[in-house]
This record gives structure tokens, sequence and C-alpha cells, in this order.
């Protein structure tokens, strides 16, 4: 299955850009199927034999590493980009035809089945429950991608039976050329700006996952979005437009009404659908599943019936104790305000937010005119973020609360909230700069609520 590939990369001029889970796979795959061709790793991180020691025992490996990382890239053949790693700033015009990565290799080069997907929010959760509709009625269903496990981490156990269900970021598909066989694009929100030149750029990077497919491919796409619409990208007469508000007036469709969800004008099931996921925005991610599965001729009964046992996600409206009648939910994935907002709509009785985190530019206007308007009583502000919406929402009759760090919220959280009620963290903002990531945030933060005072 390998083959096509392994014959692509055997005697080009190969450099790993960016070096840690993914580049190291990519290396990985390299070394098992072209044990002597040279490769080049770079990466900012100059002591990166003391992470990868092996690497010293290759006399066919070149390290470049540090401050110039990223010069001369234009002298390599193939540029295999890890897809976190940002060129915003970086002239690239002379070798931007050499950048690829893993998902775009596999889709170009292996015979496997792809389903693609991608959005600002609910991503994992989406791509989760996909593999696991499709895991109950198919073999060989992998799930891979921007949920944790690289595609060339399970790339030699490939079939032409397999089905490869893609978590794609902006970050994954910014450069492809080549698109999933189902591409599902759930929502476009403001976010990463610190990786874009624009927010323009950022959604178009994600139109990517449809740009390059053919005609016998489908495209799943939110019709409601007011970002993705703004953009003026044309569908086509077979893909399918997903709305919570009205009837897309295109050829397919998976639309509400009259409270049940239709597929092409087909009643299919009550929008009130047995299942552990809260929400609107849940719901509206849950019909692109259906729309998939009904694509690809899967039984549709025994997808609701997977659907109604899927449980939350770790991080996601994950429900963690319940303290003095207080119930504590952590929602440390909500990076971005639209985000927040579905969290307080979907698990309802906030008494109290833990909101705020790193400030990377996102407009924050809609969100804090939400929280003035809503029955939450008491916030509490991280920083950075924290610090504007406090000053924001001074004028109000809320209970504000500014702290530096997540022990201290969490401390307020429990003096404050009302018996009876529910405290959300739900930050609307990046962790990185304050935590490692997100969920270093949602571990320490049920950490707290789990300690005995």
């Amino acid at each position: 299955m390998v083959g096509k590939l392994v014959e692509f990369l055997r005697d080009k001029k190969i450099i790993i850009l960016g070096f840690g889970m993914e580049g190291e796979t990519t290396y990985d795959f390299i070394r098992n199927h072209l044990p002597t061709q040279k490769v080049t790793i770079a990466d900012m991180n100059e002591v990166i034999i003391e992470d990868y020691p092996y690497l010293e025992q290759d006399e066919n490996l070149e390290l470049v590493l540090g401050k110039k990382y990223l010069e001369g890239l234009e002298e390599y053949d193939t540029i295999i980009k890890t897809p976190g790693l940002s060129l915003k700033d970086v002239d690239i015009s002379k070798y931007e035809h050499k950048i690829t990565n893993q998902i775009e290799l596999v889709m170009k080069y292996m015979d496997v089945f792809s389903i693609g997907i991608t959005g600002t929010k609910g991503k994992s959760t989406t791509s989760t429950l996909m593999y696991q509709v499709l895991a109950d009625q198919r073999d060989d269903v992998m799930l891979l991608g921007n949920i944790g496990e690289p595609v060339f981490h399970r790339i030699d156990e490939m079939t032409e039976n397999t089905i490869l269900v893609l978590e794609m970021s902006s970050h994954a598909l910014e450069f492809v050329k080549h698109s999933p066989n189902i591409s599902i694009y759930l929502n476009a929100y403001e976010e990463h700006l610190d990786h874009y030149v624009s927010l323009e750029k950022y959604v178009e990077a994600k139109f990517n996952i449809a740009k390059y497919q053919n005609g016998k491919d489908v495209f799943i796409y939110n019709y409601d979005n007011g970002l993705m619409r703004d953009i003026g990208y044309k569908c086509r007469e077979n893909d399918y437009a997903v709305s919570i508000v009205t009837k897309p007036e295109t050829k397919n469709r998976t639309y509400l009404k009259d409270g049940f969800i239709y597929i092409n004008d087909k009643k299919l099931a009550s929008q009130n659908l047995k299942m552990n996921l809260k929400g609107m925005h849940n719901l509206n991610n849950i019909m692109f599943i259906l729309t998939a599965a009904n694509v690809l001729e899967l039984d549709l009964e025994k997808a609701l019936d997977t659907i109604s046992k899927f449980m939350p996600l770790e991080h996601r409206m994950e429900f963690v104790d319940t303290i003095n009648g207080v119930s504590y939910y952590n929602d440390s994935i909500a990076t971005i305000p639209e985000a927040t907002i579905n969290g307080v709509n979907a698990i309802g009785n906030i008494n109290t937010l833990i909101v705020g985190g790193k400030d990377r530019g996102v407009n924050l206007d809609g969100l804090i005119e939400f929280l003035a308007e809503s029955d939450i009583e008491n916030i509490i502000c991280l920083h950075t973020t924290g610090e504007y919406i406090y000053t924001k929402l001074e004028k109000t009759d809320k209970n504000l609360f500014q702290v530096n760090n997540m022990e201290s919220a969490v401390k307020i959280a429990k003096k404050v909230s009302k018996s009876g009620t529910n405290c959300l963290m739900s930050p609307a903002a990046a962790s990185y700069g304050f935590f490692k990531n997100f969920k270093e945030r949602g571990e320490i933060f049920k950490k707290c609520v789990r300690k005995e005072e």
C-alpha cells in the first residue's frame, strides 16, 4: 500500500520541518522504507538530540537547528511541514509549492477512503463520533490527525479497505493541494489570528478541505455560518448544506423543520435526540455526521443508537463534580467567545463563570454583551482577557472578581456559587502563556474543584 508514497520520496532532497510527534513519525516512516536516504530535520530547538538521542547515530541525517532553521528551504525538493509551525511572517514564494504534510501525502499516494473534518470548534467531538458511528458498522476504520495521532503512525496498517476519519486543523490544510473524499466544514469563527495574516486567510485555509475534491467527492458545509458565506466559496451540485435555522435553497440539504431533522426532505428523527451531548451546537454537529452516514449508505437507525451512547470528550462541557450543591463543569476547550456562549446556553443555570486567558486580538464585544444580559451572577476573570472583560462589565450588576491563577478562581467560585446552580470554567481564550495547553488548564481546574479545603 505504501509503494507509491515510497517511490515519490525516493531520491528526493527531503527536509522535515518541525520535529515533534508528527515530525518523528515522518522520520520513522522514511527510515523504515528508505533507510539510507539522506534526510534533513529543521527545528527551532537547538538541543533536539537531548530529546531524541538516537538521531545522533544516523549518518544520513543532517540537522538544521536554532534561529536560522527556516533558511535555505528553497534548496529542497520536498518540505514535509509540521502543521502547527507558522510561516506567516516568512517569504515562502520560492518554495510554497514544495510544502506538504502527512495528511496530504496519504490522501495523494494511498488508496484509502478519507473523511476529513474541520471547523473552528467541534472538530474533535465530531471526528470521534463520526469514527464511532463508522466503527460500529464497518471494519478497518482509523481516527487520525489533529485528534492526537499522526497519520504516519498507522500508515503501514492501511489497506484498500481502510476508512480514515481525519480531524484537520486549518494549519494542516493551509498548503494542501488534495482533499478528502468526504469533507466536512463545521463552522468558522475568529481564531488563530496569530498564525494568519488575516481572518479571511484563516477561513480560506479551511476551505482547502474541499477545494481539490473531484466530481465523485462530497462536501458537507455549514449553510448558516457568516464567515464561511462571506468568502463566497462555490459549492457544487452534489454538496450538502447543513442548517439549524432554515431550509437551504440547495439541491442537497440537512435541516430542522417543526422539531425534526430532515435530509433531502426526508424526515429522519426528532431534534430532541436521545444523547449525552448538550446544546444546539452539538445537535448541529450531529446533523453533519448523519449527513455523512447517509452519503455512505450506513444504517441511520444504528447511527442514531451510537450517537445516543456517546459520552462528551474530556474538557468539553465536562461534568467534574457536585460540591455543596454546586455542579462544576470544565469547558477548557472553549478558546473563543462563541464556544463560551454555547457552553453557557447548553448547560444552563450558570451562577458562576470563570473566564479569561491569552489575548490574541479576538473581538470580545459579543461575549461581553451576552454576559451583561445573562442571568450569571458571578464572573471570575483570569488574566489577560479577563482584565478587559472585567473593565467592560464594571458598570453592570454582576459580582466581578479578578484573579491571577486557577486555584484562586475556584476558591472564590466555591464561596460565592449558590447551591442548586452550576459553575462553568469556559475561558473564551487560549491557554498558552499560562498553561501548557487547554488540557493542562482543564486538569488544573478539575484538581482545584476536587481539592478539599
